[in-house]
Parts: C-alpha cells; structure tokens; sequence
C-alpha cells in the first residue's frame, strides 16, 4: 500500500497566500544563478510534512536551493526555499514548505500568481574560489547557510530540477486549499556539481519542524534561462493526486 502524507493542512492555510486566479502570466527570466541542495533526512516525518494529495519519496529527501534572479517583472530578487521530496501520483516533486526573498515585491508576487509562501529576508548566493554558499538572514540571525564544495563542471544534462506543489488558498477550493504546481523549464549556460554542506538549518523558521537531514546526496551550481510558468495544474491539497488534479491548460 502506497504511502500517504498525512499533514493536517487546514492550520497551514492560515500563512498560506491567496491566489489571485489560476490566470497569470508567465515570467522568464535570463542568467538566473540556483544553487541547489539535496539531503537524505529521517524517515520519521516523511508522512507528517506532506499533505493528503502526495507521496513520500523512498527514501526521503529534501531540497534546499537559493536562487539569485537579476531581472524580472518586479525587479531583481533572490528566492530561498525549503522543499520536501514528494511523489504526485508517480511524478517527482517538491513540496514547499517556506521560501524567503530579498524583495518584498517578490515575496507579494510570487504568493499571489504561484502561491509561494514566501517572507522577507536578508537573502544571498555568493560564490568563492572553493565553494558557492547561499545565507538567509533574517533581524542578523541566520536561518539557513548551504554550500556546494569543491565544484567541478558538468553537463547541464546530468540535472534534473523537480517542480514544486506549493499550498495556497483559491476562490473555488471550498477551504480544503490547493496545490499548485510550479514547473519551469530549463536552459543551461554553465552547471557544477559538488559536496552538499548545511551548517545551519533553523528548523522552525521553514515550517520545518522534526525535519532532520541525515545524509548529503548531491549539491549542484548552474547559470541557466528559467523562471515562473503559466499555471498547468492544480491539485485538491486533501485529495489524491490521482483524482484530485485538475488540468487548466
């Protein structure tokens, strides 16, 4: 029997961001710069960090990324986000569970079109002659610092980004919130790969709470042409992907 996320969402949609509609505009932006974390954690809260409509991954993982963004609809900004690796249905996934940006403009933007919740922070990804490190900093106390060590260049097509779900409010969810699915694509200009580093990793600020990182898995640096899509599908939070997604477009 397959296993399901067990998150009770309802106190979660209280900071979950209102959709304006399920209509917007997609944004693609050049020259964005992700770093990306990958880390085994423990099994113990791999059912109780998802919600009804997701899987667990086998074994369970997440995905820690910053992301510098150097032009976009409202100015240049740097996104942080926390993910937890999901199935929806049988496709790969990320579940958000709390992203910070440099820009209150993105923090508003992305929350309101993709459903992001996202809160203001002090957000970089700098890069050194050994390593690239990603810091959030909030009030000059630090929530999360993650470096990629010793990177070495690879193909662009050695990556594979998962989307993310993330959970938010929409005018016809009938107070069970919706899932949307943030699927950008990729153009790769440059990609490393190294050694996965987290030294620091304040649980609560990331809604992250019992999430324990067990085992580095892989860390990766590109310069690559995304961004944020059109909306494909959203999901019933409380339902089974498999019956619960719905197709806009």
């Amino acid at each position: 029997m397959p296993l399901l996320g067990t998150l009770d969402v309802v106190p979660r949609l209280a900071d979950a961001p209102k959709l304006d509609n399920y209509d917007t505009e997609a944004w693609e932006i050049a020259g964005v710069e992700l770093l990306s974390l990958t880390f085994e954690i423990d099994d113990a809260q791999m059912t109780s960090a998802l919600p009804p409509a997701l899987h667990p991954t086998i074994p369970p993982v997440a995905y820690f990324s910053v992301a510098a963004y150097p032009e976009s609809p409202i100015g240049p900004f740097t996104l942080a986000q926390v993910r937890i690796g999901c199935r929806a249905s049988a496709l790969p996934r990320g579940f958000l569970l709390r992203a910070y940006s440099d820009s209150p403009a993105a923090c508003d933007a992305l929350g309101r079109r993709w459903g992001y919740e996202c809160r203001p922070a002090d957000v970089r990804v700098r890069r050194y002659h050994d390593r690239v490190v990603g810091t959030v900093t909030v009030d000059g106390r630090e929530l999360m610092r993650a470096s990629l060590v010793d990177p070495q260049p690879i193909s662009g097509g050695s990556i594979f980004h998962v989307s993310t779900m993330n959970l938010a409010r929409a005018d016809d969810d009938n107070g069970r919130g919706v899932l949307v699915q943030v699927d950008p694509a990729y153009t790769f200009h440059r990609a490393e790969r190294g050694t996965p580093e987290l030294t620091m990793f304040e649980r609560a600020a990331w809604n992250a709470q019992g999430i324990e990182p067990v085992w580095p898995v892989t860390a990766t640096f590109v310069r690559c042409d995304t961004g944020f899509p059109r909306i494909r599908y959203v999901l019933d939070a409380q339902q089974l992907a498999r019956t619960g997604t719905r197709k806009l477009r």
